[in-house]
């Protein structure tokens, strides 16, 4: 995958990310949260949907090389965050604490600081200039 795509990739994980887990402020307490425990509030589909955006997510970051470490951790996030989401008014109130998307951006970001140094300070540069100008 060229640069273009790769960076083009990384700020689709970055945005999904953030829509799932970090989306909605909530008013007068700074606290933020995303789609993926509204979605969850659906019984039966909600969870089903909000893992398979996280699937989506994890397999975009398979694009880049992720080792099976990393892979293995961002699998357990989603799995904890789906089996504890089951559970009815707990699970959404974990859904909206754990953030388990925004967790596994971390891990790749970490994981591209460390192969790609130069790529980091390229596309955040990049990333934070698309979203000055909205």
């Amino acid at each position: 995958m060229d640069a273009a795509k790769r960076l083009a990739t990384l700020n689709r994980i970055r945005k999904l990310s953030r829509l799932m887990d970090t989306s909605i402020r909530i008013p007068l307490t700074g606290f933020h949260i995303g789609i993926d425990p509204i979605i969850g509030l659906v019984p039966g589909a909600g969870d089903l949907i909000s893992t398979a955006f996280s699937a989506y997510i994890i397999f975009l970051a398979t694009r880049f090389g992720i080792p099976r470490q990393d892979l293995a951790k961002m699998i357990f996030n989603v799995g904890l965050e789906t089996v504890v989401g089951t559970v009815p008014f707990v699970g959404d109130l974990f859904d909206a604490f754990y953030k388990s998307n925004i967790r596994n951006l971390a891990i790749l970001e970490q994981h591209l600081t460390v192969v790609e140094p130069e790529r980091k300070k390229v596309s955040d540069e990049l990333y934070s200039r698309k979203f000055s100008e909205v």
